[in-house]
């Protein structure tokens, strides 16, 4: 075989390769999900909704059987008592924890071919513990950890390099933001009414703590408080190994990023 007939076959299965990859990227790879906001009066309400739907009956009642209420009216004293505002804190002080619905993980940036084309990966999990404290309308106390080997993507073979060499989730578990510094609050909002903050905390991952200033938006809504952020991470200032691998080169920096929901 001529060397020209070498060099035009090697150029063929070169332009079939690169189709092949932009035919993998454009039409089988999921689109990643969006950054997280705040939710609105009306999500919260179809999540609560969705949620008790199908719950067993409580003691005493029997499917298709009303619960009876007790319609006695109140004393004196209990229809005159104002219900406390929210606006000195009141309303939310005390430790309130994270929620089922809390979604935390992270968001990078995938480069492939050269460049030619890349695309935000993104994991998560809802394998998350943490607590908030609020006296008056100060947040005095704050931190959660979120259970690394549980995030996962829309990448079987991204999550095991995730979990294994780049993270090590077998010796560092968990990841973990502490508040260091108070937040003070202007005022503690009414329901729905969105606030945002800077946050001074201690944030670990792989087993190194660095310190980092984290932009969070913040409501009350539905008797719940919900807290939005992300905190962009430089891979080396942690020990983190740059997370590339064979076709794909991951950027040096990405984001953590979370959606606490705070219950009673």
């Amino acid at each position: 075989m001529s060397a020209k007939k070498v060099l035009i076959g090697g150029s063929m299965a070169a332009v079939v390769a690169i189709a092949a990859v932009f035919i993998f990227l454009n039409f089988f790879r999921d689109d990643a999900p969006e950054e997280f906001e705040l939710r609105s009066a009306e999500e919260v309400a179809a999540s609560a909704t969705s949620d008790t739907e199908g719950d067993p009956p409580q003691d005493g009642e029997e499917d298709g059987e009303e619960e009876t209420v007790d319609t006695e009216p109140e004393s004196a004293d209990q229809a005159t008592e104002e219900p406390a505002t929210a606006d000195d804190g009141s309303g939310v002080a005390g430790t309130w924890t994270v929620g089922p619905q809390s979604v935390a993980g992270y968001r990078v940036v995938e480069d492939f071919a050269s460049g030619l084309q890349n695309f935000e990966a993104v994991g998560r999990t809802d394998q998350i513990d943490g607590f908030l404290t609020i006296e008056g309308t100060t947040v005095t106390a704050a931190s959660f950890d979120v259970d690394i080997a549980s995030i996962t993507s829309d990448s079987g073979t991204r999550d095991s390099q995730f979990s294994g060499r780049i993270m090590n989730a077998a010796e560092f578990p968990t990841a973990k933001f502490v508040l260091t510094s108070p937040i003070e609050l202007p005022e503690i909002p009414g329901d729905t009414t969105p606030i945002s903050v800077e946050a001074t905390g201690d944030l670990t991952l792989r087993g190194v703590t660095n310190p980092v200033d984290v932009a969070i938006n913040a409501q009350v809504v539905g008797g719940e408080i919900e807290v939005v952020g992300n905190v962009e991470v430089l891979f080396a200032d942690f020990g983190i190994a740059n997370p590339s691998f064979t076709a794909v080169a991951v950027r040096d920096e990405g984001k953590v990023e979370f959606q606490l929901i705070f219950v009673r």
